[in-house]
């Protein structure tokens, strides 16, 4: 065995890769072209995948899984999992509605939120966010509404054409009314993650929603905050976390780089 051998053999392994607010849709034609390249090749470069919500700007049902854009998206997702990619997936605010269809089209493994995973023999503790953002109490009960099964069933009764009509006209709203609030009451509680934190019995957490990417050490533990994409404005955004099998952390831009001050090894 050569020298450069040696050093390739000594290279840490890529386990995991985590992503958040990627927020797809036919109107961010260079943020959907920059994750699927992503998927093609760094993806495959891991063994797993985690989304952590927000895939896609909305999700109105299972049923939609037709449309010509989100067929793409999904046939992507498949092409990763067909190739050995483990996918697993925890919901987000904008597409809770994700079901089993999807999950057996794109070879995904639904996870609640939160949930509790060991990678590289780190014990994480993994969701999308929002449930920890108690101080805006007005989306907390919006939350607690459509997270209803009884409210979603009713919801996913109603014709496909006139389920995107209400979606888009709660987006409209959303954006006037995030428009009003305080930015602060709009990132996680402290409380809210000392109790997860307690709950999981970890010491790490990953999380997305705020799209505020950053390390935050919460009295010895660290709290990793995944950025959200959007690739459709003079000012990129988007990356991922990855995890090493000698249990480095690493949070990345688009362009691979580490996000100053986020890497623990």
């Amino acid at each position: 065995m050569n020298s450069q051998q040696s050093q390739e053999l000594a290279q840490p392994e890529l386990v995991a890769l985590f992503v958040s607010d990627i927020h797809l849709s036919p109107a961010l034609p260079k943020t959907t072209s920059a994750f699927l390249a992503f998927l093609k090749q760094k993806a495959t470069q891991a063994k797993q995948l985690y989304i952590l919500g927000d895939l896609f700007e909305y999700w109105v049902g299972d049923d939609d899984i037709a449309d010509d854009y989100n067929q793409e998206i999904v046939s992507a997702l498949e092409v990763l999992t067909t190739s050995g990619v483990e996918l697993f997936w925890i919901a987000g605010n904008r597409d809770f509605l994700v079901g089993s269809l999807f999950a057996e089209t794109t070879g995904a493994k639904l996870l609640p939120d939160p949930s509790t995973v060991s990678i590289a023999g780190l014990n994480i503790v993994i969701c999308h966010g929002d449930a920890q953002c108690t101080d805006d109490t007005d989306y907390i009960k919006f939350r607690t509404m459509v997270r209803n099964p009884e409210w979603q069933k009713q919801f996913l009764s109603r014709p496909l054409s006139e389920r995107k009509l209400i979606v888009q006209s709660m987006r409209m709203n959303s954006k006037s009314e995030q428009a009003k609030k305080d930015s602060d009451i709009m990132d996680v509680n402290s409380d809210a993650i000392a109790k997860l934190f307690e709950a999981s019995a970890c010491y790490i957490m990953i999380h997305g929603h705020t799209h505020r990417p950053a390390r935050h050490p919460e009295m010895g533990k660290y709290r990793y905050v995944l950025p959200d994409w959007d690739v459709d404005t003079d000012k990129h955004r988007g990356g991922w976390l990855g995890i090493f099998d000698d249990g480095k952390i690493i949070l990345s831009d688009l362009n691979g780089q580490e996000i100053e001050g986020t890497v623990i090894s």
